[in-house]
């Protein structure tokens, strides 16, 4: 397994990170032998989120989490603050409900990696970073980041905390995949785009991809004449991401991989760290993901797949 460093957090997190949102106490037998055997081959890294589920996936995770030195062998990346239906929820009475609730369902005291799962641009950034070093001084959460943020208001936030010795934002959680959004899968959800990419290269801070294989794109089971798909043809069906389609099949055929192991690849050799959020649904496909993560492609590979300058 290949790791990444997040600054702030002491320990180095895997490449491919386990998604979780599907988890539920109902399938533990099932989602338990899937994260032993994540861990089992490097992998350290469990994604979930306050929303997942309506709470089963932390749940879930909490109930692995209790058996003895399961604990010490991951990092937690959670997510709160996730609007409802009454609307936006980034205000410091909803992070601190959305936190401790987490650490219930968990069964932990602490988590590792804490993000905003959305933002609310009415609410300052001041208020944010405010709240949440509050709970980083009080050891319930480490390391901080957003979900779904622009850059600017990373920058915002960042100058706001540099300015007055707090914690900043030190990871992002964006989609980033080799098929490129028509629009957004969920609306207020970000998908890099150029400026994001250059972004990112030049503060060299990390991106923790979600729909990082455009989820089943490069599967082999679509094509521009099957349309039953609704989501996938909004957001994903276009000429150019069929054109980088081909390309990912024709330099998989050259490698000896799958399709779709070249577009995780894509994802996990950009220059600045990066990782994939990957959610098997039994082990094969984690050790297919596994696979595919030590696919090393050179950038003019890079280039070519993306259609860059063309």
């Amino acid at each position: 397994m290949k790791y990444i460093t997040i600054p702030g957090q002491e320990r180095k997190i895997s490449q491919l990170i386990l998604g979780t949102d599907y988890y539920s106490p109902e399938i533990i037998d099932r989602i338990s032998e899937i994260m032993d055997e994540f861990v089992a081959l490097g992998g350290n890294t469990l994604d979930t989120a306050h929303v997942y589920g309506g709470g089963k996936s932390e749940t879930a995770i909490g109930m692995w989490l209790s058996k003895p030195g399961n604990r010490e062998k991951v990092v937690i990346l959670t997510k709160g603050a996730h609007h409802d239906k009454t609307g936006p929820r980034v205000n410091p009475q909803a992070i601190d409900h959305d936190i401790r609730c987490s650490l219930e369902r968990l069964q932990t005291d602490y988590i590792e990696l804490y993000a905003l799962h959305r933002d609310d641009p009415n609410v300052p950034v001041s208020v944010i970073i405010d709240c949440l070093n509050e709970h980083i001084q009080a050891g319930r959460i480490q390391t901080i980041g957003v979900s779904n943020w622009s850059c600017e208001r990373i920058d915002e936030a960042n100058r706001y905390a540099r300015e007055n010795g707090l914690v900043g934002f030190t990871f992002s959680s964006i989609n980033l995949s080799l098929a490129k959004a028509n629009e957004p899968y969920w609306p207020g959800c970000i998908s890099a785009d150029e400026a994001i990419l250059k972004w990112h290269e030049a503060n060299q801070m990390p991106l923790l991809s979600w729909s990082s294989q455009a989820r089943g794109f490069f599967s082999g089971r679509f094509s521009p004449e099957d349309r039953s798909d609704a989501d996938t043809v909004r957001v994903f069906y276009s000429d150019a991401n069929w054109e980088r389609l081909r390309r990912a099949e024709q330099l998989a055929k050259e490698k000896n991989v799958s399709t779709i192991q070249i577009a995780l690849a894509y994802v996990l050799n950009q220059p600045f760290p990066t990782a994939a959020l990957v959610g098997p649904q039994n082990i094969a496909e984690l050790r297919s993901s596994y696979e595919g993560s030590h696919i090393t492609l050179a950038p003019e590979e890079l280039k070519w797949l993306d259609l860059s300058g063309e």
